[in-house]
């Protein structure tokens, strides 16, 4: 699986440990699924970037499994209502992205061997 861009706030900011926020993020990710694969969208790869503008404001960049997906508008819509049910968070932007396009190296092995793809 390709790594997961994950940028930090400033050092001059005063944040709650990143890294444990980071992983409770990623744990509400994992709780919305794509419609047409019966996976979770993190361990699918979709998800390509988590920013933190804040301690409370998070930014996601994610993609989609194909550009014609007749879901995209509702999956951005899914993430931020995951990632919003965590009570540290304030603020998320999710951005739907393109580059680089989506293939199948970018999910997780377990994924890719759930799959029958490996």
């Amino acid at each position: 699986m390709t790594e997961l861009d994950i940028a930090t706030m400033a050092p001059d900011t005063q944040a709650p440990d990143t890294q444990a926020m980071t992983e409770r993020v990623i744990a509400a990710l994992r709780t919305v699924h794509d419609p047409e694969i019966p996976v979770n969208i993190y361990d699918l790869g979709l998800i390509y970037r988590l920013d933190w503008l804040s301690e409370s404001s998070v930014e996601i960049d994610m993609t989609l499994t194909a550009p014609g997906c007749p879901v995209a508008g509702q999956m951005l819509t899914w993430v931020e209502e995951a990632v919003r049910t965590l009570p540290e968070i304030a603020e998320v932007k999710v951005n739907l992205v393109f580059d680089p396009p989506w293939d199948r190296s970018r999910m997780s092995e377990e994924v890719q061997l759930e799959l029958g793809l490996l």
